[in-house]
């Protein structure tokens, strides 16, 4: 390989034969930290000036060379790191995992402008600041955040913490690296006991050694407040409910009338409906209609004799409701549905007055 110095740079940046191209990613693939400091000052600024023309003059393969040399360099040209952050994913990826030169006000750029792939990239780097994790968080995208909570050298505010314990109560996928992080506050632990699933309220209570008697006193505290939310949204859904009566007085409480009023994206109407429809607790439908899975759903319509189109309509539309995409729609719809075909009506109906008699009927989500 011949040396890489300013009149090679020269040379090859001229030549825009397949050859030269070709000689071109070489000499830019043999790029390294130790090879790179032989070069004066001058052939250095020469040599980010080419690679700056080729990241706008040349085709991806040459690209993603580039920006997988320059993320290990840690005086390449801001601007340079920037527009190939900005790049394709293929290309952006090695410098929004690695490169240092990218500043917290480049990454939020990132994160607001471009791709969900983009984004999980950024979740891997080796150090993320608060700013940039508030940012992350903003997205709502699960995934990325569930990435972003598994990087343990991502700094991560009060703030944004509490945030993500009170969206642990409707995603559980966050609970588990949430109790993990180690700047995790023992107050916001207290509180996630009151929701987390069997398993990891096990976890709670071998990780943070809380005593029988604070466990009691969590339970009761959390029942209380479920009375109150219970009694708060009664004051505030009482027109629609009187909707609802009226509706189900004149023969219009239909599985056909509460998916057109879902559609409609009256979604406390539709609530209401259905609570109605199953005769089932108010705050149990609502935990029961945005879980993160569907198995509850599947049974309760089952047993409701609400029928599989139908009942695939409210799951994918509920779900549609929490940021989750296309395929892990359709994902957990076949998995659902698989639900609803196995289970019997009797069985289903055998299930939910089961879920009727218990005033903890809403912990059955969670087993």
């Amino acid at each position: 390989m011949t040396d890489l110095d300013g009149e090679t740079l020269f040379a090859l940046a001229r030549d825009k034969s397949p050859d030269g191209r070709r000689a071109l990613v070489e000499a830019i693939g043999s790029l390294s930290l130790n090879e790179s400091s032989e070069l004066t000052d001058r052939e250095r600024g020469l040599m980010f000036d080419i690679l700056g023309h080729l990241v706008h003059e040349t085709e991806m393969s040459v690209r993603r060379t580039v920006s997988a040399c320059l993320a290990e360099l840690p005086d390449a040209p801001r601007d340079l790191i920037r527009l190939l952050a900005n790049d394709d994913i293929e290309i952006a990826y090695p410098v929004l995992t690695n490169s240092g030169v990218l500043q917290d006000d480049d990454l939020i750029e990132v994160i607001r402008h471009r791709t969900q792939e983009h984004q999980l990239a950024i979740t891997i780097r080796q150090s993320i600041e608060e700013s940039v994790s508030e940012a992350l968080v903003e997205t709502g995208n699960e995934n990325v955040i569930r990435s972003l909570l598994k990087n343990t050298d991502a700094k991560i505010s009060r703030s944004t913490m509490e945030y993500l314990v009170e969206q642990s109560k409707r995603v559980d996928s966050f609970q588990e690296p949430i109790l993990q992080r180690r700047e995790l506050d023992p107050e916001l632990v207290k509180r996630m006991f009151t929701w987390v699933s069997t398993v990891l309220r096990q976890l709670i209570v071998d990780e943070w050694e809380l005593d029988a008697a604070t466990v009691d006193s969590l339970i009761e505290r959390a029942t209380a407040r479920e009375v109150q939310a219970a009694a708060y949204d009664a004051r505030e859904l009482s027109k629609t409910q009187q909707l609802t009566e009226n509706l189900n007085g004149i023969g219009k409480m239909s599985p056909e009338a509460m998916l057109k009023i879902l559609k409609q994206g009256e979604v406390a109407l539709f609530i209401a409906m259905f609570t109605k429809f199953t005769a089932l607790d108010e705050i149990f439908v609502r935990r029961m209609l945005f879980e993160h899975g569907g198995n509850a759903l599947a049974i309760t319509c089952k047993a409701a004799g609400i029928g599989k189109a139908i009942f695939a309509s409210i799951f994918a539309l509920t779900r549609n409701k929490q940021n989750s995409n296309d395929d892990e729609i359709r994902k957990e719809t076949r998995q659902c549905l698989a639900v609803y075909n196995k289970t019997s009506r009797d069985k289903a109906m055998e299930t939910v007055r089961r879920w009727q008699a218990n005033n903890a009927a809403m912990n059955a989500l969670k087993r």
